[in-house]
């Protein structure tokens, strides 16, 4: 027996590689263990000496512990804190995806654990640093086409997480700006809209009310002599404006009701310019007028006076 001991030990000496070669003979599991692949007797000691290496920073050998400790102890209490951590060392690293997919796999495996409410927080500021342009941004950006996740994924999975949370209503109404910043316009303003059926109450929805206002602003852009989506743009800020004097939004509101009047100034001494080219100029008087009369503030009002006077003399 003795013999067959040595053997096998010669054996392991000299030809398993430097990497694989330190393996110890344990009696009491009659095998042979190489320590680098062990776990603690408890996994009170496999997750403190797991957060060893976390306090010296050396993530990459706290997740291999982490691990040890969910593949071997998945329903003791100490797992949820490791799922945790696992989350936390990729957020360390500045892997803000993968950090997300960590933390939620922590709140889909232990939805009791207590640090479920900070777990939300913590996806909630993923998302915020990924919309607001910090680490990874553009490296993200250019691949959310068919990532795992994107923004508006992080920003649902919070809603979902904790609809009634103190995340949920900021969460949606930054789906509204992400969608705003990408130039879904139509789509932006439907995300606003459900912040303020969904949250009514918060400060978000009289953020989101602004919002609708902008984001039919700048869909007016590209309807050059349709006016409707304009004029419904400046109703919605001037209300804004009305119900809110002293939001924070409200010098915008003011500055985007004159930039859309400038527009629609605009369009119309286009509209009077057509008419004039065609030598229709009755036709082209009266728009001229409409700038003079109601766009009196524009740029396009001493435009509009001139070319009155113009006509006036043919």
């Amino acid at each position: 027996m003795l013999k067959s001991i040595l053997l096998v030990f010669l054996l392991v000496f000299f030809f398993v590689s430097p990497a694989q070669a330190f393996w110890i003979w344990t009696p009491e599991t009659n095998k042979w263990i190489n320590p680098k692949y062990a776990v603690k007797e408890t996994p009170q000691e496999q997750l403190a000496y797991a957060l060893e290496s976390y306090q010296i920073e050396d993530y990459k050998k706290t997740i291999q512990e982490l691990q040890k400790l969910i593949k071997h102890y998945p329903r003791a209490r100490e797992a949820a804190e490791a799922q945790y951590y696992m989350g936390n060392c990729y957020e360390k690293q500045g892997d803000l995806v993968q950090a997300f997919k960590e933390y939620q796999t922590a709140i889909q495996k232990y939805p009791f654990s207590e640090r479920s409410s900070e777990i939300v927080k913590k996806q909630y500021d993923l998302g915020n640093r990924l919309l607001e342009g910090e680490d990874q941004r553009s490296k993200f950006i250019k691949t959310v086409i068919g990532a795992d996740y994107d923004v508006i994924e992080i920003f649902r999975t919070v809603i979902k997480n904790a609809p009634y949370g103190e995340q949920a209503a900021p969460s949606q109404y930054k789906i509204g700006l992400y969608l705003q910043e990408k130039g879904m316009y139509q789509e932006a303003r439907d995300e606003f809209e459900k912040t303020m059926n969904d949250y009514p109450e918060t400060q978000w929805a009289k953020a989101a009310k602004y919002q609708i206002a902008l984001s039919d602003a700048k869909r007016s852009s590209d309807a050059e002599y349709d006016q409707k989506v304009t004029q419904a743009a400046i109703t919605e800020l001037k209300d804004f404006v009305a119900a809110h004097p002293d939001a924070e939004f409200t010098d915008d509101a003011k500055d985007q009701i004159r930039q859309l009047k400038e527009k629609e100034a605009e369009n119309n001494f286009l509209i009077a310019a057509f008419y004039e080219k065609q030598k229709k100029y009755e036709a082209a008087k009266i728009y001229y007028t409409i700038i003079v009369d109601d766009y009196k503030n524009t740029s396009w009002a001493p435009k509009a006076l001139e070319n009155i006077r113009t006509l006036n003399q043919k």
